[in-house]
């Protein structure tokens, strides 16, 4: 660190922003502060408490430049432009998604055109989407073209024209503006209705549908009855596709966020009277040591405060969130503000709006998981249920790889243990696995319970095979420890257990006291009862399936001169002990290492007299 100590001490205390930079004067680290002189210094006093991230931060300082501005609301908006443009790598950073297509409409031209684009620019026009649904894309375009002749052409009109129109006009799918023959200002109402259509305000436009399509019936004009009915059904179908809940009629900014390890996604969902406009999404990476509330600052930052002001395009009087944020007054002054209008910043907890809210996180787990799936990350997609024990459980990954143990033996004999494996909240049998318990521990399941933990990771680490993302136990406080002390004693402490106790359902996580406990109509808990369910029942089979050889090696064993090696070569040819007892003397000499003599004597034993 290369930072000069009088430079700290001499810094402004006023709001401000501040940059770190590397030796190479590379900008590490934006950062904002409602006084810059306390804040910088903090990063520089030794200090066990920081976090990983800004140790490693430090260590990389070479120098620090700072800008002071008016108010804690201007140091927000600087902060989030200055992300944007400098990319700090200290910093977290969004990605736009770029995956799915939006309807363009160039309302900065003065002869404007429709069509559709992938990517999203300051340009002044109107974007609407994202589309996931590249058919409902297509639906909305069609009955654009079917209701409005709107130019295809790339002229720069008026300077630039041709001399004569194309074939759109003579085959009627353009007025040729670019010659004169349609004016600015009725060129100007078609697209006024066009971004109406896109708005998803179409029952006005309905209405004259459909009195368009009576007058061609009454006319006799079926063709162009038939054409407006089109244009009638691909409207209903349009506001089908984007109403959310008409019941409560707002209009609000829904933020929802997902996150999977050192992935995460979030959007910001247009919602104006019940009917949903847009969704804008962003994808986080290396996010591991981030906190929820931090993706969602940077998230807020990026939508509303990167495009070099607060953006003041159609702001709703509520933004409703999933929790809380950093600096959430503030934001909602900035918003204020750019919007002439209050504008609250809102974590619903029940109601129309939570529910709003939920489809927000559902949406965000959408895209996240085109993104895993897209990454080879994962076979299939993760159901619901895995997101919303991960919430419960507050785990760090998305359990896709789970894992679950379970002890049986009868008052301490023939203990065996069970494990069977889940994927994206399905069996995978061929993970299935069960083990004689080696240890002398009769009916201490404790110790059973580490052995048998011990074991199965020990192989894994030796094979190089991934490492289950859950491990579930089937017990309570004392299994779920010893599995744990287990975990460490091999070098996995990092390995998420947790530990469901019959009785009632109860979820033992390490180093909690009390447990959770999960709604019983939740589909976590449904899921982590499969689980230990299927592990039980694995166990319980192993272990009667031991007792049944042990009763029947017992009978035959019982026979002098019979031993292990004649009793499974008896087992083997006749099957079972009935099968022995119903067989001849003569059949019985004649397999290997048996004469005729123990033949008599094993049927004797047998009870069968010999024949």
């Amino acid at each position: 660190m290369a930072v000069d100590p009088e430079l700290l001490s001499n810094l402004s205390t006023k709001p401000g922003v501040y940059l770190f930079r590397d030796a190479v004067d590379d900008v590490l680290y934006v950062g904002k502060a409602k006084a810059l002189r306390p804040r910088v210094r903090s990063y520089f006093r030794p200090d066990p408490s920081h976090p990983a991230k800004t140790r490693e931060l430090m260590r990389h300082v070479a120098s620090l430049d700072t800008i002071v501005v008016a108010s804690e609301a201007e140091a927000l908006i600087l902060e989030a432009n200055l992300i944007k443009a400098h990319k700090p790598r200290f910093n977290i950073l969004l990605r736009d998604d770029k995956q799915f297509p939006y309807i363009k409409v160039t309302v900065q031209e003065p002869f404007p055109r429709v069509y559709v684009t992938r990517r999203v620019l300051n340009d002044g026009a109107r974007y609407f989407g994202p589309f996931t649904k590249v058919g409902a894309m297509r639906q909305a375009l069609e009955v654009i073209k079917r209701l409005h002749t709107v130019r295809s052409c790339r002229y720069d009109l008026p300077g630039e024209a041709p001399t004569r129109p194309c074939l759109d006009y003579h085959i009627g799918r353009c007025k040729a503006p670019c010659v004169g023959l349609q004016t600015k200002d009725d060129y100007g109402g078609m697209i006024d209705q066009i971004i109406q259509i896109l708005d998803g305000d179409t029952e006005e436009l309905r209405r004259n549908a459909e009195v368009q399509m009576g007058e061609a019936s009454a006319t006799l004009d079926f063709e162009r009855a038939a054409r407006f009915r089109d244009v009638i059904q691909g409207l209903d179908t349009m506001a089908r596709e984007q109403r959310v809940q008409r019941a409560a009629g707002g209009s609000f900014d829904v933020v929802g966020l997902a996150r999977d390890g050192a992935m995460a996604a979030g959007v910001v969902m247009r919602i104006r009277s019940g009917l949903l406009l847009g969704r804008e999404s962003v994808r986080f990476t290396d996010i591991l040591d981030e906190s929820d509330r931090d993706l969602l600052t940077s998230l807020l930052g990026r939508y509303y405060l990167g495009g070099g002001e607060a953006r003041t395009d159609d702001l709703p009087k509520e933004v409703l969130l999933p929790a809380a944020v950093e600096d959430q007054e503030l934001f909602a002054e900035v918003l204020s503000e750019a919007a002439g209008t209050k504008v609250v910043l809102h974590v619903p907890q029940r109601g129309t709006k939570r529910r709003l809210v939920d489809l927000g996180a559902e949406n965000a787990r959408h895209v996240l998981e085109d993104r895993v799936t897209s990454m080879a990350y994962a076979n299939d997609r993760a159901e619901g249920a895995l997101y919303s024990l991960q919430n419960s459980l507050d785990l760090k990954v998305v359990p896709r790889f789970m894992a679950c143990f379970d002890i049986s033996h009868i008052q301490g004999t023939e203990v065996v243990a069970s494990v069977v494996t889940f994927e994206n909240g399905e069996p995978r049998k061929a993970g299935y696995r069960h083990m004689r318990i080696k240890g002398d521990w009769g009916n201490d399941d404790f110790r059973s319970m580490a052995e048998a933990v011990m074991r199965y990771f020990s192989r894994r680490v030796d094979e190089e095979k991934p490492l289950p993302d859950l491990v579930v136990i089937d017990g309570g406080k004392g299994q779920l420890s010893a599995a744990k002390e287990a975990l460490v004693s091999i070098g996995l402490p990092h390995v998420s257990v947790i530990a469901l106790a019959k009785r009632e359902e109860e979820v033992f996580l390490p180093g909690r006291s009390t447990p959770v406990l999960l709604d019983r109509r939740d589909r976590a808990l449904h899921l982590l009862q499969r689980i230990r369910d299927e592990a039980h029942r694995f166990a319980i089979r192993y272990n009667r399936k031991l007792r049944s050889k042990r009763t029947i090696r017992s009978e035959l064993g019982d026979i002098p001169g019979v031993g292990p090696s004649r009793q499974t070569e008896l087992l083997r040819r006749f099957g079972s002990v009935k099968g022995v007892r119903a067989a001849s003397t003569e059949e019985i000499a004649r397999l290997p290492g048996f004469s005729e003599v123990l033949a008599s004597r094993i049927l004797t034993y047998l009870g069968s007299g010999g024949r």
